[in-house]
């Protein structure tokens, strides 16, 4: 059994999650000790204690220390089976991160799959369902499995309530090299408010249409119910020919408008002054589905603490290496082999 150090790198959920993805697909069982050590409120909270009754409900895995605050657990995976699943939270936590501990598995079944996921789909410090349908799902496609996703009802923090279906047509995965995005075809920045005045989303196209000189036509105020909220989103998405980058920021209480936008008008000009098809957040979702296919590469901007943590991970469980190579100042090679 492997036994995996949750402290290790920062510390935080990516580590059990990885862990449960990996030891389905490869059958190896461990045990993680010290879960979310690096962070203020350490082991399980709701939204981990449901992707691991997830990912053992998927593979039959034999769970011990399943519970709320647990800082250690064991995971013995059996068959992963495919199926029509439904997992609920109960909270605002985040279901894009539930969804990204189940899918490794689920894309190399046997047969599809649909899953309904209810609980936060727009939560700061997890990927919001709108980059998964626009960046991530479109490049996992060309390397094979084919996953539809489908945000049917918004959740914020703290309310929740959120809802996404997602249909999975599992296949083998095969490798992609992604080393440009070619020419940009397409630009927009939507302010998602839910509940909150639309004054909010205004003064952050303001601050993103002065400082990249974006057209009116391309920046949108989008108006959700209360029942949706009280949230606050906003996504930045450029759309060249071979990737979408969505870059994201979250409405905070206590935080300006201005503040919120200044974040990612800063991403957002990174990004493109790099010239790298592949941004932060996607480079570190991208290494679990590289390293199931036997490798790939990518081209993107320095790794940060988090993926190179996930990298250590799944190093434990499949026999690859990733490796990173400097080609100019903003710009890495990452190369999974």
């Amino acid at each position: 059994m492997l036994t995996i150090d949750g402290s290790q790198g920062e510390g935080g959920g990516q580590i059990l999650r990885s862990s449960l993805a990996l030891s389905m697909v490869t059958g190896k069982p461990f045990r993680i000790e010290r879960i979310r050590a690096g962070r203020p409120k350490p082991g399980l909270m709701r939204q981990h204690l449901v992707a691991v009754n997830a990912a053992a409900r998927i593979s039959g895995a034999e769970v011990k220390g399943a519970a709320i605050s647990s800082c250690e657990l064991e995971f013995r995976p059996k068959a992963v089976k495919a199926g029509d699943y439904q997992f609920a939270i109960g909270s605002a936590g985040s279901t894009t991160l539930v969804f990204q501990t189940i899918l490794p598995a689920l894309m190399v079944a046997d047969a599809p799959s649909t899953v309904l996921l209810e609980g936060g789909t727009h939560n700061p410090y997890a990927p919001p369902a709108d980059f998964l349908i626009k960046t991530f799902l479109p490049i996992l496609e060309r390397m094979g499995p084919r996953v539809r996703l489908t945000l049917e009802r918004p959740g914020f923090y703290p309310a929740g309530g959120g809802r996404m279906k997602i249909a999975i047509d599992p296949a083998p995965l095969q490798r992609i090299e992604l080393s440009d995005r070619g020419e940009i075809q397409s630009r927009l920045c939507r302010a998602m408010v839910a509940g909150l005045s639309d004054d909010i989303g205004k003064r952050e196209l303001k601050m993103i249409r002065s400082g990249l000189n974006w057209p009116e036509e391309n920046l949108q105020v989008e108006q959700l119910s209360q029942a949706y909220g009280p949230g606050n989103v906003l996504l930045l998405e450029i759309a060249s020919e071979y990737i979408t980058e969505v870059v994201t920021g979250f409405g905070i209480r206590g935080v300006q408008a201005e503040a919120v936008a200044g974040e990612v008008l800063d991403q957002a000009k990174r990004y493109l002054a790099a010239g790298v098809p592949v941004g932060r957040y996607l480079a570190d979702q991208l290494l679990v589905p590289m390293a199931m296919a036997g490798g790939g590469a990518f081209a993107t901007l320095p790794l940060s603490r988090h993926s190179k943590t996930n990298a250590d991970i799944i190093q434990k469980f499949l026999e690859i290496s990733v490796e990173t190579t400097q080609e100019a100042h903003d710009r890495w090679k990452v190369v999974v082999k």
